[in-house]
């Protein structure tokens, strides 16, 4: 089995057993988002402790199963991270995650959930949440 054949079952099982799945019960951060090119919907919430490091976060929604499985793998690497470290993740860093190349039609996707949850961190600290476009990531 070839590495691209891997990393699409990968996804496909995030997809159908996301991890994370719910919403985290004392929540800090929240958002929830809509990607209207294509209807997926995500919903993601934090909870921080008083070093502002992540210590839960879980996501509900719809959509394919790259913003799915996306936001699952994304949400299996952020525990522990401070929500700074979290801002400074790029396009490149989900990319990876995914471990498949994808279309540009389908970049939205893949980055729908950390864009939902930084947008959220934004709005936590107070900052503008428009701050963050798709186009940038």
């Amino acid at each position: 089995m070839d590495f691209d054949s891997m990393s699409m079952e990968n996804i496909l099982d995030h997809y159908k057993n996301p991890h994370n799945k719910g919403k985290v019960q004392k929540v800090d951060v929240i958002n929830r988002e809509k990607n209207p090119s294509c209807g997926d919907e995500i919903e993601v919430s934090a909870t921080l402790n008083e070093k502002k490091e992540i210590v839960a976060v879980q996501f509900d929604g719809h959509g394919c199963a790259i913003s799915q499985a996306s936001i699952s793998m994304l949400t299996d690497d952020l525990s522990g991270k401070k929500i700074e470290d979290v801002m400074k993740i790029k396009k490149e860093d989900v990319l990876e995650l995914l471990g498949i190349d994808v279309a540009p039609m389908r970049i939205k996707c893949a980055m729908l959930g950390l864009r939902v949850l930084q947008r959220g961190i934004l709005k936590y600290e107070g900052k503008e949440a428009q701050s963050i476009s798709l186009s940038e990531m």
